[in-house]
């Protein structure tokens, strides 16, 4: 197991259950009631220490090494997926992933972004940051659903799109702006959830849809928190702070009208029960599907427009009259 700083206090019970467990293994004696009473205070540290986390802690959770990635969501929710390949002009990026997929007898297309389970697969995957070639995939994808009439689901994690001067050569700013202009207009339902990473361009290019959701630690913004300490304080050593300031995790993000819902994860984080966080996600999305595909396709993307187009809109009150300037002085 890998436990983050301020998971510490964990860390200590955990190796303490280990070598009571050890003792009952090897010596002739009775830790039934230790153990039992060893779990019951890891359970009451987990609920104490998850119960009231910062910002900051939530963008480290969503980070977390063991946290569950897209490929996982896709084997426990589809029984079956077909990948597809290729953006038909360049090659295939690693970085999103996605293809033909059945959802309990629902045939869906299913993409999202895939950060690899280890150092090598990492590097293949490049952390989960796409190229242009990324995003064209994931758009000829979902014009294969429309074609097709099959519902869009995008699982979101990255920490940004490729900022290499290789993806800007091929046009990166112009694929996600073109993914965000047909995926707005899209005639079959679409269903967006960050799964982990939410950063800027590269996750809302696949994230414009008539759900979009956020697992319960999982953050979403324009700029990560040690960029923008980076740019305001010329160092990394302000994050907790900029965190803070963002904005940035799912209740504030929910409470600012940017999302539609959150999804609980296992007390713990959705790496402490990835099966149990699988159900949850699957629950969600075929619950917001059974809502979605028997609207008229013409509503449904006037209400999605006006979802989006409503983001960062306030109403100024003005006064009824304009008032006089002041009598000029003879």
């Amino acid at each position: 197991m890998v436990f983050l700083e301020f998971e510490k206090p964990l860390e200590k019970l955990y190796e303490q259950l280990e070598k009571i467990k050890q003792v009952g293994e090897e010596g002739a004696v009775d830790v039934t009631e230790m153990l039992k009473e060893l779990e019951n205070k890891i359970k009451n540290t987990r609920k104490e220490i998850y119960g009231n986390l910062s910002g900051w802690q939530k963008v480290q959770l969503s980070r977390h090494p063991e946290r569950p990635y897209t490929l996982y969501y896709i084997s426990q929710m589809c029984k079956r997926f077909v990948e597809l390949h290729g953006d038909r002009c360049i090659q295939d990026d690693k970085a999103i992933v996605g293809g033909l997929a059945s959802l309990d007898g629902q045939p869906v297309v299913i993409l999202g972004h895939q950060k690899g389970i280890n150092t090598k697969m990492r590097q293949y995957r490049n952390f989960g940051m796409a190229y242009p070639e990324g995003y064209r995939k994931a758009l000829r994808l979902m014009k294969l659903a429309e074609r097709f009439n099959f519902p869009v689901i995008c699982l979101i994690d990255t920490p940004g799109a490729f900022p290499g001067i290789e993806a800007e050569d091929r046009g990166q700013a112009e694929a996600i702006a073109r993914n965000l202009f047909e995926m707005a207009q899209l005639r079959v339902p679409s269903i967006c959830v960050i799964i982990g990473e939410g950063a800027s361009g590269g996750a809302i290019g696949i994230g414009v849809g008539d759900r979009v959701f956020m697992l319960e630690n999982t953050w979403y913004s324009v700029i990560s928190p040690e960029s923008c300490s980076s740019i305001l304080w010329h160092s990394w050593d302000y994050k907790e702070q900029a965190a803070e300031a963002l904005r940035l995790t799912a209740d504030h993000m929910f409470e600012n009208k940017l999302i539609d819902g959150i999804i609980k994860e296992p007390v713990g984080g959705a790496h402490s029960n990835p099966e149990e966080m699988a159900k949850l996600l699957k629950k969600q999305i075929k619950k917001s599907l059974s809502e979605l595909i028997d609207m008229n396709p013409d509503e449904r993307i006037e209400a999605r427009i006006n979802k989006f187009a409503s983001m960062g809109v306030y109403d100024l009150a003005l006064p009824e009259e304009p008032v006089a300037p002041p009598a000029r002085k003879k």
